[in-house]
């Protein structure tokens, strides 16, 4: 074993993160950690990489006992971690995050820019992407952002590496290149922990699996012969029903109708409806343009030509406030960057849209917040503890669930979410595909922009099929499969 996790404990405010946990790892292997959102894996891997220090519990790397008590060691034990969240300086370049704390010098006292260029090239090139290494961090995407954070942790030749959700931000092609990537390392020797709520993925790529829940071990396991609906159950305990609910079959009129909508370089003359109770999907790959249509559709952005048609009458949205009033609810698909507003509480986040409901005179009317906020608590299953605590404090799926509130209290009658399920695990995705097919059932429209193909083939009525920003196009749910997506999402 390159590494043993014995009994760690890890205790937050009196409540245990993490109860007598162990976990080891080969060298060469592919472990797969999974869990629910808060079943302790974050934690564990953070004990690992010295960000948090256990109250209980023993590590050993290669035989011998360590005490890991920051990242730097960590680092220098030869563990790096690839963080869910992204973690790179906006202003900087890309070969300079890379070597964020390790700079070149020259002489000792000048940067090497000309050599963290070069090595960042080859390591970009060795990965398949074409990233610029002297383009400034917010020039990217979210998953070219992504591939700097893995490119970061490949610079550092560990021998240990923690990928925490690497997949969640990236496209089909995208995460093949890094599951070849993946396969590489381990033919040379490096151990990997992979944690991911995409299920299909663990059986290409992992040799074993450890399962967590409620911050205690559930199994160690090959994962031969674990289907991964055996993994699902395993992760919440009970026996979960078809993940994707039977998709809604009557429509209603004509809700939404969007023609010639152009916004250069973004997209250019994009024609699309969509019914009421009726789900329709967006696919294209990365920089396809999906969501900036969305967010020009939601007034946040301005279109230079291209008509939108609400409820059969022509309009004009000139700012997201305009698309609010007239019933447009919009899920984002950073929902701690633009869906939240982290450091606000509960019932703030939920009534933001829509003060109105709760207040006379512009005033907050206490009372009928909480009954509103309470109201939609129950109705969406939503875990939290109080009120009045800071939405950071929730899960991943509970944070979703609370952005879907927020919309729902506005009285929403299009629903646009963008990466729904990004970041939530298996128990929380289903709940969410259920309230999709809720609302669309109570005739609200819903359109759903996602990177994953079962998720779309699963829910969407209908799939538009985006390639650098032109419409390829449409797909109906008897006709559509991964393949004939994928050649219209790669201009086939």
């Amino acid at each position: 074993m390159i590494l043993e996790m014995k009994g760690i404990t890890k205790t937050f405010y009196g409540v245990k993160a993490l109860q007598d946990v162990s976990f080891e790892l080969r060298k060469g292997e592919v472990h797969a950690l999974v869990g629910e959102n808060g079943a302790g894996k974050s934690t564990l891997m953070k004990v690992l990489a010295g960000i948090h220090v256990p109250d209980k519990g023993a590590i050993e790397l290669k035989g011998k006992a360590v005490h890991i008590g920051s990242p730097h060691l960590s680092q220098k034990l030869g563990i790096s971690i690839i963080h869910q969240e992204l973690n790179l300086v906006p202003h900087m370049s890309v070969a300079e995050n890379i070597f964020l704390g390790r700079e070149q010098k020259v002489a000792g006292l000048f940067s090497n820019f000309k050599g963290m260029i070069g090595q960042t090239k080859q390591l970009l090139d060795q990965f398949g992407l074409k990233l610029n290494p002297s383009e400034p961090i917010y020039n990217l995407s979210i998953g070219e952002r992504q591939i700097v954070e893995i490119a970061k942790a490949l610079s550092m030749k560990s021998e240990i590496m923690i990928m925490d959700e690497p997949t969640a931000v990236l496209e089909e092609s995208e995460a093949n290149q890094l599951f070849t990537l993946i396969r590489r390392f381990k033919e040379q020797g490096v151990s990997i922990i992979y944690i991911s709520h995409r299920l299909h993925e663990l059986k290409g790529i992992c040799d074993r699996i450890t399962v967590l829940r409620d911050g205690q071990n559930v199994t160690t396991r090959s994962l031969e012969g674990l289907a991964e609906r055996d993994i699902a159950n395993l992760m919440v305990g009970r026996e979960l029903k078809e993940m994707y609910p039977a998709r809604p079959e009557r429509f209603g009129d004509e809700l939404l109708k969007v023609e010639g909508l152009t916004l250069a370089p973004h997209f250019e003359d994009i024609h699309f409806h969509v019914k009421r109770g009726e789900i329709i999907g967006f696919a294209g790959l990365i920089g396809a343009g999906r969501t900036e249509l969305m967010r020009t559709l939601f007034g946040d952005w301005k279109a230079q030509s291209g008509t939108v048609v609400w409820k059969g009458e022509p309009i004009r949205i000139r700012n997201p406030l305009d698309a609010v009033k007239l019933g447009f609810g919009f899920a984002t698909e950073d929902r701690k960057g633009s869906g939240l507003l982290m450091e606000m509480n509960v019932a703030q986040n939920m009534t933001l849209s829509n003060p109105a409901k709760v207040s006379r005179w512009n005033l907050i009317r206490r009372k009928s917040e909480i009954k509103v906020v309470r109201d939609k608590i129950q109705e969406l299953n939503i875990k939290a503890k109080a009120l009045n605590g800071p939405v950071k404090n929730l899960s991943g799926g509970n944070q979703q669930k609370v952005v879907i509130a927020k919309w729902l209290v506005s009285d929403s009658e299009l629903f646009i979410m963008d990466e729904p399920t990004r970041g939530i695990d298996v128990g929380a995705r289903s709940e969410i595909y259920n309230l999709i097919v809720r609302f669309a059932t109570e005739g609200k429209a819903v359109i759903v922009i996602s990177s994953e193909l079962p998720e779309l083939l699963g829910l969407c009525n209908r799939i538009y099929v985006m390639h650098r920003g032109r419409l390829k196009g449409e797909i109906h749910e008897s006709d559509a499969n991964e393949q004939n997506i994928m050649a219209m999402a790669t201009g086939l």
